[in-house]
Parts: structure tokens; sequence; C-alpha cells
């Protein structure tokens, strides 16, 4: 705004003025709060799936890389492996449905768990000859890679 000579100078506020106490405003945002959830919690529930991000370790054998991922509830037929020469995408996804049969049921319950994680490598791998396995709960994957390296040997180092 470009003041000029006629026209009238306009005053501000920087800060608001508050006309009740600090507890006042506390107990109403407390008041607030409990409302919406009342509010909310008539709605209806909506599950929407549940997107893990699982522990997963990532092994440099030397010759091969190893990846072993926790997906537990996951069968083997649920489990999507996508290779490149230097990446690795992991998928599972599992849909269980339960219901009772009566007519008037009050309830019926679904549940599902995703798993995702893409997994970029430092060295490229033999998509070809990549091996996955899956254990108890563990999916444990090879990928032989197209140049081996060496291991490097450990050195112990005291600390003073």
């Amino acid at each position: 705004m470009v003041e000029t000579k006629n026209s009238p100078k306009k005053s501000t506020v920087i800060a608001p003025f508050w006309a009740s106490s600090w507890t006042d405003i506390d107990r109403s945002i407390e008041n607030l709060r409990r409302d919406m959830e009342k509010t909310f919690s008539s709605f209806p529930s909506t599950h929407l799936p549940n997107i893990s991000q699982t522990s997963c370790d990532v092994i440099d054998e030397g010759n091969q890389f190893r990846v072993k991922m926790d997906v537990p509830g996951i069968k083997k037929n649920e489990v999507k492996l996508n290779v490149t020469d230097n990446s690795l995408e992991i998928s599972a996804e599992h849909k269980e449905a339960s219901e009772e049969k009566k007519k008037n049921y009050l309830r019926k319950e679904r549940s599902q768990v995703s798993y995702y994680r893409s997994l970029p490598l430092s060295e490229k791998i033999i998509a070809g000859k990549v091996m996955a396995k899956l254990t108890d709960g563990v999916l444990d994957i090879t990928m032989p890679k197209s140049k081996p390296t060496e291991i490097q040997k450990k050195k112990s180092i005291s600390i003073q």
C-alpha cells in the first residue's frame, strides 16, 4: 500500500487479545477434541489395507546378495518378486474373510495385510538365477552377482 499525504494512517494489531485465561482455552480445546472423537466414532469404520513396512536384511555374501524379509501370514502364492539387473521389488498381499452363516449377523469382518519393498542393489545381478524360498513367515531370496566381489577381511580395533 502506498501512503499519500491525504491518506489516513491505519493501525495494525500484532498480537491477539485473549479475553480468557489459558486454562479456559485448554478446557475449550479439550471439549472440542472430545466432541470430534464422539462424532467420528459414530461413522462406520472403513478398514484400509494395512501396508506394512516389515524388517528386511540385505547381506552381501561376495558371490551373491541375500535378502531376508519377514512376511508373517503370507503364503508363497501371494508373493510377487520383480528383479532387474540392479534392483529387487517385493510385494505380497493376504486377504482373509470370516463370516458367520447367520441371517441377521451384526458384524462381518475381513482382514487384509500387504507388504511392499523396493531395494536398489549396489552391484548387478543375474536376474534369471534369482531364487526365493518362504519358510515360517521369512522370505529368503538369493541373487547371484554377475561379477562376484571379494569379501573384505575384518580387522579388530581396540578402544582406548
